[in-house]
Parts: C-alpha cells; sequence; structure tokens
C-alpha cells in the first residue's frame, strides 16, 4: 500500500475512534471550553466535520467569504455546521472516510487535524487515552508538513524525542516526552509542556 493509503486508513480509524467518544459526552462536556480558546467541544466538533459535505467549488466559495483568512474561514464554517451533537456525531459517521479539504494530501489533513483536535477535547476534560503508535507517529511526521498548525516554526532547531514510541526529528537541543505531548507542544498548546523535559524546552516553550 503507498503512503498515502496509509494515511487515509489512518485518518479513517481516527475519525471512527472520535465518534465513538463524542457519542459518551455529556450535555455538559459538549458545552465545556476545548483548548481551542475561541471553540467550545460542540463548536470545535462542528469544525471538523464543515468540510465534509462541501464540494470545491463550495470550498472555494467559503474561502472567498472569509477573504481568504484561515480563521475568518473556519469561523464561518463553525456558523454553518453548529448542530446538536448528535446529528455533528451522525454526520461524521456518515462520512468515515474524509471528503474535500480534510481529504487533502492523501488524508493527511483529516488525520492531523482530527488527532489534534480529538486531544483538544480530552484533555480539558480530563479525559485521557493513548493514542494507536502507528497513528501517533504519522501525525508527528506529517503534523511537521502542515504549515497552518506552524509545527515547523516551533521545532526549527530543536531535538524531538518522544519516549513512548518510536520517533525523532531534528538536531538542536533535545525536547523528549511523550508522543502526544510532543505532537499538542508544536501544535501550540501549552496544556502539553510540563510533560516535557530536556535542554530546548525554553526555547519550545517561548515559540508555544
Amino acid at each position: 500500500m503507498s503512503a498515502s493509503g496509509d494515511t487515509m486508513g489512518l485518518a479513517v480509524r481516527e475519525r471512527a475512534d472520535f465518534a465513538d467518544f463524542l457519542a459518551t459526552l455529556t450535555p455538559a462536556q459538549w458545552a465545556a471550553p476545548s483548548l481551542c480558546a475561541q471553540w467550545t467541544v460542540r463548536e470545535l466538533v462542528a469544525h471538523t466535520t464543515s468540510y465534509d459535505e462541501l464540494s470545491w467549488p463550495d470550498t472555494l466559495r467559503r474561502f472567498a467569504r472569509g477573504r481568504f483568512r484561515p480563521g475568518r474561514v473556519n469561523d464561518l464554517g463553525v456558523a454553518e455546521y453548529l448542530r446538536e451533537p448528535d446529528e455533528l456525531i451522525a454526520l461524521l459517521r456518515a462520512h468515515p472516510r474524509p471528503r474535500g479539504l480534510a481529504a487533502g494530501f492523501g488524508g493527511m489533513i483529516a488525520l492531523v487535524d482530527t488527532t489534534i483536535h480529538h486531544q483538544d477535547i480530552r484533555r480539558p476534560l480530563g479525559l485521557p487515552r493513548e493514542i494507536p503508535a502507528e497513528r501517533l507517529r504519522a501525525a508527528l511526521r506529517l503534523t511537521l508538513r502542515a504549515p497552518p498548525v506552524g509545527a515547523f516554526a516551533r521545532a526549527r532547531g530543536l531535538t524531538l524525542v518522544a519516549t513512548d514510541v518510536d520517533w525523532r526529528h531534528g538536531r538542536g537541543p533535545e525536547v523528549h516526552g511523550p508522543g502526544e505531548a510532543l505532537l499538542m507542544a508544536m501544535a501550540g498548546r501549552g496544556h502539553a509542556l510540563p510533560e516535557l523535559g530536556g535542554p530546548g524546552l525554553p526555547v519550545l516553550t517561548a515559540r508555544v
């Protein structure tokens, strides 16, 4: 199987696990803040589903309405897809294989976006999980190739070493810790920084 085929399969499994997790949440948890400071859990899930039903022309029209500014574009999608929790879960399950923009780069966008946002919900709710190792390694590697996440700039000049899966990246002062915490720190989530260590941590902290 090609690398892109592997990535798409991992994205499909991550989206299925995400939907299963969301089905366990209470109304209060759906209304709780996520690590995306401007969004509640429900708003963040609306964001993750907001491209699945769009054709490429529809996607371009949304970007044009948002003046091609990612924050504005995403806010438009959240406003359009802010549905009831059971509807959002049903939408995820109706499209187990990502479509449209989320399917970009062989499923890379869906895998990175869903894995990070899954943790954006779990962490503040105090509901940790063990991300399957193959999925975690792929997300760590591919996050560095996703410019909107900003991970490459945060990791520049550092050696990042996961202590629980076989993954390392870069050269320079080392930052080490659980792979999930490295992923979230690279994605700009300061919530994960206390779980990391190493001489390069002050540099990464300043960038987060």
